[in-house]
């Protein structure tokens, strides 16, 4: 694999040579730029071999890079051995920015080295491309083209765009049809005085349809766009996809059908006074066919789509219970069989796979399980492999980061496990964890608060003893649709994004070890009205997720009176609901994981 990586960039630089290109830059999007993207658009990890979801390659005449953020730090590290690549640790002090890398690379050889810089248009939104040419112009006068696709000609055995069928996501788990999700769109169009928009991010293309797909690993979403119009709306997608049955649903709501080449073209006839494009999501590509009329504002739909109908916030309910059974049945399993022997991180996350998928209402996992047990648990974002695939013993901790789609709702989970004895720093580490957990969990705060201001109270106490997580704290989750949605989150960097009640947000600080363990613990929330005072509306969270929170590797002593109290109750809740549908050991088994800590 490594000697592959190396001929493609060979093979790179003769395109480049023959373009008189000084270097080519791989994001890791698409012409949604989605977050995670179809095989056909996987370009960043053909070149480099990295397969996480956030990173972007670039590639000169001498060297290689790869830019990537602290999840991946050690997973990029050993994807890039034994290749030309240079791993880049964003926002690490010391790293430069791609064109100031570029600059350093280029400009010294300009009498020599060509110093335009390529990358394709398709798959970079607008902004990055606005941006980009001007911090490329300042760091010595380079230039940017976006023209060309090097890959259409080097990358053999490239996978076609897919072409899985589209299905309807009945409206009682939407709770309201698409007819009605396009008016309110189009009103929230008025409001920014414009006359139609063009949808390009897939979740929100299915979100808006409730429809749903199979054309990206487990995003439930389809290769698509959306043009909306003040008396109009036009799905450009595939015709392959499309049952009559769907193509019928979609005229009776209004939403006629064409090619999904044929964007380019619906944007040229498009006759309305102006339009509606989210510089940040339309590729630049696409952008550039609309020559005037064009209101440059962020797409109203995200926000539509994040505070979630009550219809969603009960089929949220309802698939946290399918969800905690099938955890309970796995975490009283999993000591004796690691116990017994034999069993290794794949073999678990197996297991655990299986146990979902016997309810009638799965619709597959909503990402690839992390399940890293030691040294592994401190790699944030790890994947086990046939080569990495570590046996788990009587001892130490297991990070096990999972969840699922079901009909009515997709999960997110996190728990960190004792196998068995564990010492005193992974002890006082996951307690630290769980009181950081707790603090976000307890929280009431005003209406329309960030993510940002939220942020400090799941690491306060990790910040006293010196110790801090890189990642968010909270992202928001589809309803059947991608685990990872906004615009609201939780974390250090500033995130305006305001909370509305009814919109879901996951909770999971962490801290990582490296080379020795991880913990991290994951619930999922929603935003819901807490009271109305003199000072205005306030909201509270309610934790959606139901399992229970391992108690072994806690040290009571340094939970407070409130966190220990927040605990039980949340445990006695995690009982009352799961109980009715769990008989035998695996009730036996809860009744014991959430009996109430000593303490209060």
């Amino acid at each position: 694999m490594k000697q592959a990586i190396n001929e493609r960039i060979d093979a790179l630089r003769e395109v480049m040579r023959r373009e008189g290109l000084g270097a080519f830059i791989f994001p890791g999007t698409d012409p949604h730029n989605s977050e995670y993207v179809a095989d056909h658009w996987k370009g960043r990890e053909w070149i480099s071999g990295f397969d996480g979801s956030a990173g972007t390659a670039v590639v000169t005449m001498d060297a290689a890079a790869l830019w990537t953020d602290s999840r991946y730090f050690i997973a990029a590290a050993e994807q890039l051995r034994g290749t030309e690549f240079v791993l880049m640790k964003e926002r690490v002090a010391g790293t430069p920015a791609i064109p100031q890398w570029l600059g350093e690379q280029l400009t010294g050889q300009a009498a020599r080295r060509s110093t335009e810089v390529g990358v394709d248009g398709m798959v970079v939104p607008q902004s990055v491309v606005e941006q980009l040419t001007d911090e490329l112009r300042s760091e010595g006068g380079m230039t940017l083209r976006t023209n060309l696709d090097p890959l259409s000609t080097i990358w053999a055995d490239r996978p076609a765009i897919p072409t899985a069928p589209v299905r309807i996501q009945p409206a009682e788990f939407a709770g309201k049809g698409a007819r009605e999700k396009i008016e309110e769109i189009r009103r929230a169009l008025r409001r920014e005085h414009a006359d139609g928009m063009l949808a390009a991010a897939l979740d929100d293309i299915a979100w808006t349809l409730n429809l749903r797909g199979g054309d990206v690993h487990c995003n439930p979403v389809f290769v698509s766009y959306l043009l909306i119009e003040t008396e109009k709306a036009t799905l450009f997608v595939d015709r392959r996809k499309m049952t009559e049955e769907v193509e019928e649903y979609l005229r009776a709501e209004g939403v006629r059908v064409a090619g999904y080449d044929e964007v380019a073209q619906g944007l040229k006839d498009y006759f309305e006074h102006n339009i509606l494009l989210d510089p940040a999501e339309v590729n630049h590509a696409l952008y550039v066919k609309v020559g005037r009329g064009i209101v440059r504002r962020p797409s109203p739909i995200p926000f539509l789509k994040a505070v979630k109908s009550e219809a969603e916030i009960e089929g949220f309910r309802r698939s946290m219970i399918r969800d905690g059974v099938a955890m309970v049945r796995f975490l009283r399993w999993l000591r004796p069989a690691v116990e017994a022997g034999g069993q290794t991180e794949m073999s678990v996350t197996a297991r655990l796979e299986s146990l979902r998928a016997e309810w009638r209402e799965f619709r597959g996992i909503s990402f690839d399980t992390i399940a890293g047990y030691g040294a592994h648990g401190a790699i944030v974002h790890y994947e086990a492999t046939p080569q990495t695939d570590a046996a788990l013993r009587p001892e130490g901790l297991l990070l096990l980061d999972s969840g699922a789609h079901y009909e009515d709702g997709t999960t997110d989970i996190t728990r960190t496990v004792a196998l068995g004895p564990v010492s005193d720093e992974e002890r006082r580490v996951y307690t630290l964890v769980l009181k950081g957990h707790i603090q976000l969990a307890m929280l009431c705060f005003p209406e329309g608060a960030s993510g940002t201001q939220l942020d400090a109270l799941a690491r306060k106490d990790m910040w006293a003893e010196g110790m801090n997580f890189l990642h968010g704290t909270g992202h928001g989750v589809g309803s059947y649709l991608c685990v990872h949605e906004g615009p609201q989150q939780i974390r250090m960097e500033y995130r305006p994004a305001p909370f509305r009640a009814g919109m879901t947000i996951t909770n999971e600080p962490g801290i990582y070890v490296e080379g020795r363990f991880g913990v991290r613990i994951e619930n999922m929330m929603v935003a819901m009205p807490y009271k109305v005072t003199p000072f205005g509306s306030f909201l509270c969270f309610e934790t959606l997720t139901l399992c229970p929170i391992d108690t072994a590797p806690i040290d009571v002593a340094m939970l407070t009176d409130d966190e220990l109290r927040w605990l039980n109750r949340y445990h006695a809740t995690v009982r009352d609901r799961l109980s009715p549908h769990l008989s035998g050991d695996d009730l036996g088994w809860l009744r014991a994981a959430t009996m109430p800590l000593a303490g209060v």
